[in-house]
């Protein structure tokens, strides 16, 4: 495989693809889709976190909270009025330092953060307050953090809101639509058109061919992905965690696409499959919007391990210990496709 022709194939497939209407269609579609989700629950234009303090010591932490521009910063002068701050929906998250919060957490000794929470907050808005607030305190600490957080949910809890139940189905699409169906229609649409018998005859081989229309797959997904959930301000600290884990679901998508691609023959074929398995595709995004089902069903399914990740860092604060378990399996199934994919390449290099 040379890498030059690879880079002449990826770089043809790029110009030619914007003409072709499955590819507009793989980026339209979810940023419609997102756009309407966003505007209707208001969360496009919505303003940063908000977070109280009541500081009775004039502690670092306020100084680090005030320095980031990442948030809304509110002072209090007593717990109760913080606290009904939080109960009203003016701070999502309150905090209370006592006067010697930095001395005792500067040594070492164990201490006491009272924490409030309004229960109608976002995840996401949550999980970066949460890990920012972890940041400051082992700022001051200079080691893991000795402190030990007392939380308290304010106001009516909302178990999950619907932009964040939304949210997997529109980043599964975007990762789909780009990483499968771009590479599937392009092999299908050029086996129809007999170009890829007329690429027979130069120095080009299959493998090559099947490596640039994945990468434009790959490229195009992860775009969208990351795309998608900026417009969400889903990224927050774990942005480039995001980006590997949205890496990696391309792949798997585009070697998916590939494999359709070699196998289907005309593009009819190529969307009743993939109408026969668009349930299976996006099963994981719709069990996850409706938690009356049970949420191990959606392990059975390979998409699961592309998705799940992603909820995990973007809306809960996952760091990547914790989704190493199913990046492994989504790796494994990388593996499997990448030999099924060789295995199609070779026999049809020797077919010809």
């Amino acid at each position: 495989m040379k890498l030059r022709r690879v880079g002449i194939l990826l770089f043809r497939e790029l110009v030619q693809g914007p003409k072709s209407f499955i590819f507009i269609f793989a980026v339209v579609v979810p940023l419609a889709l997102t756009l309407a989700v966003t505007l209707i629950f208001g969360t496009l234009f919505s303003e940063k976190p908000r977070l109280g303090i009541v500081d009775a010591g004039s502690s670092q932490f306020t100084e680090s909270a005030t320095a980031t521009d990442a948030f809304t910063v509110h002072a209090y002068a007593s717990e109760t009025d913080l606290r009904d701050a939080t109960a009203r929906g003016s701070v999502h998250i309150g905090v209370v330092l006592p006067p010697d919060f930095d001395a005792r957490v500067a040594v070492g000794e164990a201490t006491t953060m009272v924490v409030y929470v309004w229960g109608e907050s976002q995840l996401r808005d949550r999980a970066a307050l949460a890990a920012a607030i972890s940041g400051w305190v082992r700022h001051i600490a200079g080691q893991e953090s000795p402190v030990r957080i007392v939380t308290s949910v304010l106001g009516d809890p909302v178990v999950l809101p619907w932009e964040e139940r939304l949210l997997p189905f529109v980043v599964m699409m975007g990762v789909i639509l780009g990483g499968m169906m771009i590479p599937a229609s392009s092999l299908v649409t050029e086996k129809q058109e007999q170009t890829l018998t007329a690429l027979a005859i130069t120095p080009v081989t299959m493998g090559e061919v099947f490596v640039a229309k994945g990468l434009v797959g790959v490229i195009i997904s992860t775009l969208m992905g990351m795309i998608i959930l900026a417009l969400n301000r889903a990224l927050g600290d774990g942005t480039v965690l995001l980006a590997g884990i949205l890496l990696l679901g391309a792949i798997f998508s585009a070697e998916a696409g590939v494999l359709m691609g070699i196998l289907i023959k005309d593009i009819n074929a190529l969307f009743a499959t993939v109408k026969v398995i668009g349930l299976l595709l996006y099963a994981p995004a719709l069990i996850y919007m409706f938690l009356e089902i049970p949420q191990w069903i959606a392990r059975i399914f390979p998409t699961y391990y592309m998705i799940q990740p992603v909820i995990e860092v973007s809306q809960h604060g996952a760091q990547l210990s914790d989704v190493m378990g199913q990046l492994i399996v989504l790796l494994a199934l990388i593996a499997v496709l990448g030999g099924v994919l060789a295995l199609s390449e070779r026999r049809q290099r020797n077919a010809g």
